[in-house]
């Protein structure tokens, strides 16, 4: 998807989203939870996308990565890749940005790739060595499972699924990104 076509569709939902009910209100949830403390630069770096529920402006993705870098003014620089329609298909990329919303935590954020539109960012479940990350949204209607390496531990993914669920997040949305293997 070219950039632009990025940006109407990412306006375009967050419209979307402001006039619907979330998952959160719909299943009349309590308020979501995140981490009580991010080390945020031991959160930078690379992570891989195991499983996310699938959204329009990530149509057509594989082999998605995130990568996170700490600007000079305290923000962070974020990169999203792609390859789309097969793991041998086009690169597509996004740069947005990042900044902390909670500084007592460093667990809530906010991301925008299209300014002036940011867009909750919070991780609500953590590895103890961050080897995976669970990123999710107050309206539960966003899940990103990621993880250091292309591939996560059955074990270790198994245990996420259930504390997402108890979470409230509906596992039925939740599809598994192809990750190149070796």
């Amino acid at each position: 998807m070219q950039r632009t076509g990025l940006l109407v569709t990412l306006t375009f939902g967050i419209a979307l989203v402001g006039c619907s009910k979330t998952t959160t209100e719909r299943l009349q949830l309590p308020p979501l939870d995140a981490v009580p403390k991010v080390n945020l630069e031991r959160y930078l770096g690379t992570w891989y996308e195991i499983a996310s529920y699938p959204q329009r402006f990530q149509e057509g993705c594989t082999g998605t990565t995130a990568t996170y870098t700490l600007r000079s003014d305290g923000e962070i620089d974020v990169l999203n890749k792609c390859r789309k329609g097969g793991l041998d298909g086009p690169e597509d990329a996004a740069e947005g940005r990042a900044r902390v919303v909670d500084r007592t935590s460093n667990a809530k954020l906010e991301v925008s790739f299209f300014r002036p539109f940011w867009g909750d960012y919070w991780i609500i479940d953590l590895g103890p060595e961050y080897e995976y990350a669970v990123v999710g949204h107050p309206s539960r209607d966003y899940l990103w499972i990621l993880s250091r390496t292309p591939t996560l531990d059955a074990e270790i993914y198994d245990g996420i699924l259930t504390r997402v669920d108890e979470m409230g997040y509906p596992l039925e949305r939740l599809q598994k990104t192809l990750q190149p293997t070796g």
